[in-house]
């Protein structure tokens, strides 16, 4: 096999006149890491388990991650609400606190979703087919919701004190609009649910941050906006959710041809738009729920595929989003039943077992993207400058998995640098960084053991960075696979002076 230095060193040479120059003295504009401060997982009671709380310091010693959302914090096998035998509601937090004191003392908040309902304050016992069995009522009464929002918050408030949980995020219910409400009619009795909840939360403090409608595919949202306006509801932030295989009709309610590596942003920008055009267009865009498309059997999310898509997303999402959370971190994830097998295409970062999968990779490269973005039109390339002055650069080559696509050669040249300047480079492809490509090469394990987990952890690690020359006119030819992403570091002292 070659080795990185031999696949990149044969491809410096003089621009051709096709060449993309890359102004590294651009203007430029703040570019938060929108895409890794939230991730999902499954449900709450998994946060108690060593397995989620490992994979949890992984994923946040590579990325930015701040906050975690999960469902089901007030499920029954959390133990939050009882009745007796008066219907005299008697609350119990001891759960709660473990898993919030667990995210705390990892370095994580919780960005809450308020859900599903408890057994014994439900209307019906309306279930969710997920294995877990969420009852997705409505409640039986409105003054004990009230009050069980209103002692949830407090007891927050006195285990962790007002300044800590006013940096969190409250969302009420998890996409109502499908199954996970059985409300009739579902718009009309999911605004009394959040009207009631907001006006709980708000009123043990002012400061307790609220959201919703915490949708699917970007639907209700302007309606949202309309009725909280008119109904004097508070809200702090607006959320949706929309995943790349998505129909375009329920996105967009359309039948246009949009691929599915540009329905994430396209949703994010009709609903930036909707709350642009509302009576509060300042409110903050809370992505809840994302994930690059599947392709179903082909698993496109245990493969390199996520690194090429999540750079494309994040160039095109850009602007139009305050937050965007992954969902999920980890495969410790049943909504389906307990994990079978590592790589199954399921959501996680983290595979069964604690496998850094490639989309772990993709994050940790592109975390080392700056935090300033320059202006730039060349396609398919992310141009960034950190606080030290030096500039990274992301170059993919996205391709549809099973579509036949092939490798690409990119002609880049920097004017800006000093003549000879030598750049850093990072390569993640199907045999670079990739654990599934590892996994395969031992026979696809079903149980790998703790030897065979380490082997892939090791395969998973981003390369080390290549220093390479630029040749003349400081020019630069990548050739990259399908769904290849390399990473270019250009140090402060390679760039020309002004």
């Amino acid at each position: 096999m070659k080795t990185l230095l031999a696949l990149v060193a044969c491809c410096i040479g003089a621009a051709p006149a096709s060449a993309d120059s890359i102004d590294v003295n651009a203007p430029a504009h703040a570019f938060p890491h929108f895409w890794e401060h939230v991730f999902g997982s499954g449900r709450a009671i998994l946060s108690l388990r060593e397995g989620y709380r490992n994979d949890l310091r992984e994923v946040r010693d590579v990325t930015g991650l701040r906050y975690v959302r999960f469902h089901n914090i007030l499920h029954d096998e959390v133990g939050v609400y009882e009745e007796d035998e008066h219907g005299n509601p008697r609350y119990n937090f001891s759960y709660v606190d473990q898993i919030y004191d667990g995210l705390l003392k990892n370095g994580v908040r919780p960005f809450v979703e308020i859900g599903f309902m408890p057994k014994k304050l439900a209307l019906r016992q309306d279930v969710h087919p997920f294995w877990y069995r969420p009852i997705v009522s409505p409640p039986k009464d409105y003054a004990k919701w009230d009050a069980l929002m209103t002692a949830f918050a407090q007891h927050l408030i006195d285990r962790y004190g007002i300044d800590e949980v006013a940096q969190w995020y409250f969302e009420v219910w998890n996409e109502p609009n499908l199954d996970f409400w059985t409300g009739e009619p579902k718009q009309a009795t999911y605004f009394e649910l959040y009207d009631h909840t907001a006006r709980s939360l708000k009123a043990i403090s002012p400061r307790l941050r609220v959201g919703g409608p915490a949708t699917s595919s970007a639907h209700w949202v302007d309606d949202f906006l309309r009725h909280v306006a008119a109904a004097h509801v508070p809200v702090d932030f607006v959320s949706s959710h929309g995943y790349g295989d998505d129909s375009v009709e329920d996105l967009f309610g359309t039948h246009e041809r949009i691929p599915m590596d540009q329905r994430v942003c396209r949703a994010i920008a009709k609903v930036h738009g909707q709350i642009a055009a509302s009576a509060q267009p300042g409110l903050p865009l809370m992505w809840t729920e994302w994930n690059v498309p599947s392709f179903g059997p082909l698993k496109a999310r245990d493969t390199a595929y996520v690194g090429a898509g999540l750079a494309d997303d994040i160039a095109q999402c850009d602007g139009l989003v305050d937050e965007m959370s992954y969902w999920t971190f980890s495969d410790v994830f049943e909504e389906n039943g307990p994990g079978r097998e590592p790589f199954t295409g399921s959501f996680g970062l983290m595979g069964l077992g604690g496998i850094r999968k490639p989309s772990y990779t993709a994050f940790a490269l592109l975390h080392k993207l700056g935090e300033q973005r320059l202006d730039s039109v060349v396609p398919d390339v992310l141009v960034t400058r950190r606080q030290d002055g030096s500039i990274a650069i992301a170059v993919w080559n996205l391709v549809d998995p099973g579509s036949g696509g092939g490798e690409r050669t990119r002609e880049l040249e920097f004017p800006g640098l000093r003549p000879g300047a030598t750049v850093q480079l990072r390569r993640i492809d199907d045999r670079h960084g990739s654990s599934l490509a590892a996994y395969e090469a031992m026979g696809r394990p079903r149980y790998p053991s703790t030897a065979q987990v380490a082997l892939l952890n090791r395969a998973a690690e981003l390369p080390a960075a290549t220093p390479l020359q630029l040749g003349a006119g400081n020019s630069l030819r990548l050739m990259l696979p399908p769904n290849g992403l390399v990473l270019l570091e250009i140090p402060r002292d390679q760039l020309a002076d002004p």
